[in-house]
């Protein structure tokens, strides 16, 4: 008898097997999505780069085409500014006689690859007979910071994954990285506004927890030294990520036993690697502001005896767990990852709670309009290792991961739909998530909304 054709093999065991190409997958329809976005929903002034973004923007492309950090005429440019009283502070100087910037310099950095390659293709252009701008500001030049936010987020969830599956199944770790990514705040700060540094901050500590968890048996200087500058690399990204130096300090109290001098030289390579990668943001206050070391949103952001530590996680207004409920699974992930790897699950437990202080403190702990609590964006790895321990003690682990997975999901993205929906000032069918009933229910009512009034209009 002739053997009939072999069953298929069922779609997410593909993904499960080729762990990188899904990631790449995401990440290329993050991109055509956010690419749709720019043709289709354009801002009506046209610009790209908005919000916080705007600061790490101007440090970019002053200098690249000025080659200095005098930023007043960027932002007038980008801004469209006709009069100091629309916005004031750019017309004020700082002590050094710069206007100041409210913004880390790394992703400015991780941007720069990205637009001089459009800058390279669109001076190319103009040289064959063209006629863009090249100046710096044009929509192309913006769309890079984008496009580059969107494959720094991919990376930074591969990388996640990759430290997690140091611990448990590889496809357990696969299926938890996916369900944090795409049901946390990051999935918005991937695709809808990937020029925010969060995008940035998870590839910079995403990179820091593989490197970390794979190089632990290492206990040569070097190792140390190269922790340590990846710790500077993820405080260009966001100020706040400096608190992973708890990790490296954790495994350092952790090895005591090694001796004095083993501790002293160890902790002086970690000091020195993340000095010497935080030298460039040193640099650009020192000129800015006089001093190597700065807050620029004034001494009054941080309010360090009063955490809403309470507010911060729980509360409606961006509330990391109200937000994005897959967190609480994380968080409860905590107490197994312990068990099964003591010094990474209390190494991770200690980063998330310096994190959990860290943004409890700042003035504005809801971070102003913000999808869920975005300042969380880089606890993004370590969900993944805590949500990864948790499923991996279920009694069917990649069953149960999987459901999760598409359900959270798609929890999320109705949220997500409401988000946008409001934002875009559809209001009347779409509440802001605040409150029971808007926050947790009103997602599954929106979608419906939206498409009666689309086919009444």
């Amino acid at each position: 008898m002739t053997a009939g054709p072999a069953p298929r093999e069922p779609l997410w065991r593909a993904f499960e097997r080729r762990p990188g190409r899904t990631f790449a997958a995401i990440a290329v329809l993050f991109a055509v999505a956010y690419g749709s976005s720019l043709v289709l929903l354009p801002k009506p002034d046209g610009r790209i780069v908005l919000g916080d973004a705007m600061h790490e923007y101007v440090q970019l492309r002053s200098f690249v085409f000025d080659r200095d950090l005098q930023f007043r005429n960027d932002y007038v440019r980008m801004y469209g500014l006709h009069s100091a009283d629309e916005v004031p502070w750019v017309y004020e100087d700082t002590a050094t006689g710069h206007v100041r910037n409210l913004m880390p310099i790394g992703p400015a950095l991780l941007w720069t690859p990205a637009y001089l390659l459009v800058c390279a293709a669109l001076w190319l252009f103009d040289a064959l007979g063209g006629a863009y701008p090249l100046d710096g500001y044009g929509r192309l030049y913006q769309a890079s910071a984008g496009f580059s936010g969107i494959a720094a987020a991919a990376l930074g969830a591969w990388f996640s994954y990759r430290a997690a599956a140091r611990v448990v199944e590889d496809r357990i770790a696969f299926w938890a990285t996916l369900a944090v990514w795409l049901s946390s705040s990051a999935v918005y700060y991937s695709v809808v506004s990937p020029t925010y540094s969060h995008a940035a901050s998870m590839f910079a500590v995403g990179v820091f927890w593989w490197a970390w968890v794979s190089t632990l048996p290492r206990q040569d200087t070097a190792r140390y030294l190269a922790v340590g500058s990846l710790v500077g690399v993820a405080a260009l990204m966001r100020w706040q990520d400096a608190v992973l130096l708890v990790v490296p300090a954790t495994e350092l109290c952790w090895r005591w036993r090694d001796g004095a001098a083993a501790f002293v030289a160890r902790s002086a390579a970690v000091s020195a690697g993340a000095i010497a990668a935080f030298a460039p943001q040193a640099i650009v206050w020192t000129v800015l502001y006089g001093r190597p070391f700065a807050i620029p949103q004034g001494p009054d952001f941080m309010r360090w005896g009063t955490p809403a530590l309470w507010s911060v996680i729980f509360s409606d207004n961006h509330g990391l767990v109200t937000w994005t409920p897959i967190v609480a699974l994380a968080l409860a992930g905590f107490v197994p990852l312990v068990r099964r790897a003591p010094l990474i699950g209390v190494a991770a437990v200690t980063f998330f709670v310096a994190s959990w202080y860290v943004n409890a403190c700042v003035a504005d702990w809801w971070a102003g309009e913000a999808f869920g609590a975005r300042r969380f964006v880089s606890c993004v790895p370590v969900f993944v290792l805590g949500l990864s321990a948790l499923l991996q003690i279920a009694t069917a682990p990649a069953a149960i991961a999987r459901g999760l997975t598409v359900a959270f999901t798609a929890y999320t993205l109705l949220l997500l739909i409401q988000y946008q929906t409001f934002m875009h000032g559809l209001r009347q069918l779409a509440p802001y998530p605040r409150g029971f009933f808007d926050l947790w229910l009103a997602r599954f009512r929106v979608p419906f909304d939206v498409l009666a009034w689309w086919l009444h209009r």
